[in-house]
């Protein structure tokens, strides 16, 4: 079954390819495969669960390599290809410190694995390389391989997961999207990266303040980018469940991991930063 779904994106792959310089723009949009569902909405974007039901599958890190094991969260009941995300947790934490976003997401129509890494003290580099290397897993390997598009991956990640966000990034540009959350990272230089990055920020961050890190990180990425800040928030605002952050993240991998333009509404022009709003600042390179 793995090796017939396989074939059939390929396939598909190859004939939306071919057709992308003779179709209109209007046109693509009507036939992109991934755009599903009803229009969204912001109360639809914002509730707790998308449409999907959702199963799970642990992984050991004994049977692994790479990374330290984790949890796949996946769309259950369906034959659709979604595309699959990565997310690690930060420094000295484990995947139970990111575990809310798996259901969030993999109810969207995402294939989630959240992360433990090889050691609760690696750095962002490494984080970086375990994430590849659970995404690597997932397409080759895991129960739900024949559930996941190969050419439509991202990665996630708080605080050094948020800094190994951004390394998996260089080191990966085939990544279709990729969100550090509060990152830390001691590198701020990631010019050369091609992946579509939301940068999220918390505004009273006293680990990686923004002016240190998420400023910095989006100030040196290409298009196509944006930042959320999150107001009267702290480093550990991605350790529960967040509205915001839950928003801008399902935004950001629909527009990016699935192409559904319907998602841009949330991303451009933006949200309100006035006296009452939740986000403190925000900046992108629309259109997009």
């Amino acid at each position: 079954m793995k090796a017939t779904r396989r074939a059939v994106q390929m396939l598909a792959g190859a004939a939306l390819a071919a057709g992308l310089c003779a179709v209109p723009q209007t046109a693509l949009a009507q036939e992109n495969p991934y755009e599903r569902g009803p229009d969204p909405t912001e109360q639809s974007i914002e509730a707790s669960l998308g449409s999907y039901d959702v199963a799970e599958e642990s992984v050991s890190g004994l049977f692994v390599s790479g990374f330290g094991g984790g949890t796949i969260y996946y769309p259950e009941d369906t034959n659709e290809t979604f595309g699959a995300v990565a997310i690690s947790p930060g420094f000295t934490a484990y995947q139970s410190s990111i575990a809310w976003l798996g259901p969030r997401l993999a109810s969207r129509g995402f294939v989630v694995m959240t992360i433990d890494t090889n050691s609760t003290w690696d750095q962002p580099a490494s984080r970086g390389d375990q994430l590849l290397a659970a995404l690597d897993y997932m397409v080759e390997d895991s129960d739900a391989s024949d559930l996941i598009d190969p050419s439509r991956l991202a990665v996630m990640g708080h605080s050094m997961g948020g800094g190994g966000t951004l390394e998996a990034s260089l080191d990966r540009p085939s990544l279709q999207a990729a969100i550090p959350l509060t990152g830390w990272n001691l590198r701020k230089d990631f010019s050369d990266s091609q992946v579509p990055t939301l940068v999220v920020g918390a505004e009273n961050d006293s680990i990686a303040s923004v002016t240190s890190h998420s400023e910095p990180f989006y100030e040196s990425l290409p298009p196509e980018k944006a930042y959320v800040e999150l107001a009267g928030a702290s480093h550990f605002a991605p350790n529960t469940a967040n509205t915001d952050i839950a928003k801008y993240s399902i935004a950001w991998l629909k527009r990016y991991v699935d192409n559904d333009t319907r998602f841009s509404q949330f991303i451009c022009p933006g949200p309100d930063t006035g006296l009452f709003s939740d986000i403190s600042e925000y900046r992108s390179t629309c259109p997009m």
